[in-house]
């Protein structure tokens, strides 16, 4: 049985890397480090992933605080083994849809989405936790194929505690967001709640910076923050960062 949902989620990402052979990896750590703040809330490893040859090529030392296992023995199929065998199907369901949707992005459009679904994975100890799990493309060519993307793994089990699983793909640099996707279906764009600002000031509310930090980081005013910060609030209805933090989770807008 492990081997046939292992072989069904290689043709998967074998067809989002349209047969594609990858070069040398390049771990540009800079790069990663900034992308860390897109995805950073809460205790968290990333890899890098490698569609065309089925691999993770590389995981951080991190996975051994959440997980319990050495960044070596963290192989595709050992991902595969340790996903709750109650979402596994859904979990293969999201990944056909990620691969449709990538695949019917024009190429220069690859690299402006992250994907984004969360999931319950079995730590070394034999306990779960649910993980949110955030992919951007790292690498593409001039046909648009994926053939590495960066994967961020955060635990988000003091945060949700149901157990449905939420697809989105997140717009970046201006593109629309699909939240909460159906798997395989036609997707509608999803209305905009934020401002582009308004993103930008929700993006370090949740890294747990304070309004100082903000004004000082986006140059405005302090008073100018807290103008962006309430907007947020109520249009979330929420009254706090953790409200806000568990709403985009459930919702599938972070």
């Amino acid at each position: 049985m492990d081997k046939l949902i292992l072989d069904h989620a290689q043709k998967i990402w074998k067809e989002i890397a349209q047969h594609k052979t990858p070069g040398d990896l390049k771990l540009e750590i800079e790069l990663y480090k900034k992308l860390l703040n897109i995805f950073n809330v809460g205790e968290y490893y990333y890899m890098v992933f490698n569609p065309p040859e089925m691999t993770i090529e590389y995981t951080n030392q991190a996975i051994q605080h959440v997980l319990g296992y050495l960044p070596e023995e963290f192989t595709l199929a050992k991902l595969m083994q340790i996903i709750h065998p109650d979402d596994l199907p859904l979990f293969l369901d999201f990944e056909a849809t990620v691969t449709d949707f990538w695949s019917k992005l024009p190429p220069e459009k690859v690299m402006k989405y992250k994907s984004r679904y969360d999931y319950r994975i079995r730590k070394k100890n034999g306990k779960y936790l649910r993980i949110l799990q955030q992919i951007i493309t790292i690498q593409s060519d001039e046909d648009g194929a994926v053939l590495r993307t960066f994967v961020v793994h955060t635990d988000i089990s003091h945060l949700k505690k149901d157990n449905k699983m939420v697809l989105s793909f997140i717009g970046l640099e201006g593109e629309p967001s699909y939240v909460d996707v159906k798997p395989i279906r036609k997707l509608e764009p999803q209305k905009e709640l934020f401002t582009k600002r308004e993103k930008q000031v929700l993006d370090l509310m949740l890294a747990n910076k304070t309004s100082n930090d903000i004004a000082m980081m986006l140059n405005v005013s302090k008073s100018t923050i807290a103008s962006h910060r309430k907007n947020i609030l109520t249009k979330t209805n929420t009254h706090n960062v953790l409200d806000l933090l568990k709403l985009g989770l459930e919702k599938g807008w972070i």
